[in-house]
């Protein structure tokens, strides 16, 4: 098979194409041939930091297709089936970014008649998003139509990709959504993806904006950049509300007042999705494919979501891409097996 492999760390230029051999699933394990691989920030900054326990990494995460084997312990009616992959090379080298991956069966999921290249996007931006809408204290656990149906949102970036994640699940459950976005491009990316409103920071006072549509405050804050909106932050959250940073754009140390915050018994928590506790993660995995399966998700631009596709020998190109801030998804096609 044809695979994406790099030995040292760097820049793009060292993501090579190689030949392997199909990997064997072992114990718990199945074998997917890869149709699409979503490309996250993730992937670059694991390029370019390490670590490399085996001496080489296949890249990518998320990604989409059809189970092909299982291993040990797997039920054999697994073969065939269309599936979504998550965290595909977390820990373990054998990343999306290529022909075919091994994954435990618990990281497949059954995709159903969507297509690919949304189960491409579904896996770190997705849970990311989840998370991001469940952690706080009078958040629910859990996402479905009407679960947000009396809570006010902001999502801070909101055409980004974690950003129209949160647009997209937080409208799926019913919530009030607030998106800032930079440009009236990038307003209609989060008006597409379902925010009820659309705050342009560079021209409009945020604060003032939101307090129109939600005047007690939000209860959850979708934050990309926490050291530049921490101050905004702290003026919009209603008591018990909470702010989920997922990233440190802008700035790696946030300051926050004390009294401010104290009063309201707001939080602060931070949002990494391989580190998150695993009952949490499940619930996303499980809210997610629902919400998928349910037309709540959707990818493209007429989903607030452009899709920018690469074929596997142009995975360098693809990572720049992504490490260049492109507006909307990166995808490698890996192989072609349809819608």
């Amino acid at each position: 098979m044809k695979a994406i492999v790099y030995e040292r760390t760097g820049d793009p230029s060292v993501l090579q194409v190689v030949e392997r051999p199909v990997p064997q699933p072992g114990p718990g394990e199945l074998l997917v041939r890869i149709a699409v691989s979503g490309v996250n920030p993730t992937d670059w900054k694991s390029r370019r930091q390490g670590p490399l326990p085996a001496g080489w990494q296949t890249p990518g995460q998320d990604g989409a297709g059809v189970v092909e084997a299982v291993g040990e312990g797997v039920d054999q009616e697994l073969i065939g089936e269309r599936v979504w992959v998550w965290e595909a090379a977390w820990q373990r080298p054998w990343g999306t970014a290529a022909e075919y991956t091994v994954v435990p069966v618990r990281q497949a999921v059954r995709l159903g008649d969507a297509s690919f290249e949304l189960g491409a996007c579904l896996g770190i931006p997705f849970l990311t998003a989840h998370r991001c809408l469940t952690a706080g204290e009078y958040l629910p656990e859990c996402l479905r139509p009407g679960a947000l149906s009396d809570h006010a949102v902001l999502v801070q970036g909101g055409a980004g990709a974690v950003g129209n994640a949160a647009i997209q699940l937080a409208a799926w459950a019913d919530a009030c959504v607030i998106a800032t976005v930079s440009s009236a491009e990038k307003a209609q990316l989060a008006a597409a993806a379902g925010a009820s409103a659309v705050v342009n920071y560079r021209e409009q006072d945020v604060v003032e904006e939101v307090r129109k549509i939600a005047p007690d405050g939000v209860h959850a804050i979708v934050e990309v950049s926490p050291a530049r909106n921490a101050a905004t932050d702290v003026r919009l959250l209603r008591p018990g509300g909470v702010v989920c940073a997922y990233a440190d754009d802008g700035g790696d140390e946030v300051t926050l007042p004390i009294r401010p915050l104290m009063a309201p018994n707001a939080r602060w928590q931070f949002v990494l999705v391989y580190t998150m506790p695993k009952a949490a993660k499940a619930q996303a995995v499980v809210d997610v494919a629902a919400a998928a399966a349910q037309g709540g998700i959707r990818v493209g631009e007429e989903a607030g979501l452009p899709l920018h596709s690469y074929p596997l020998s142009a995975t360098a190109a693809a990572h720049q891409a992504v490490e260049d801030s492109v507006v909307g998804k990166v995808l490698l096609s890996a192989h072609d097996q349809g819608p």
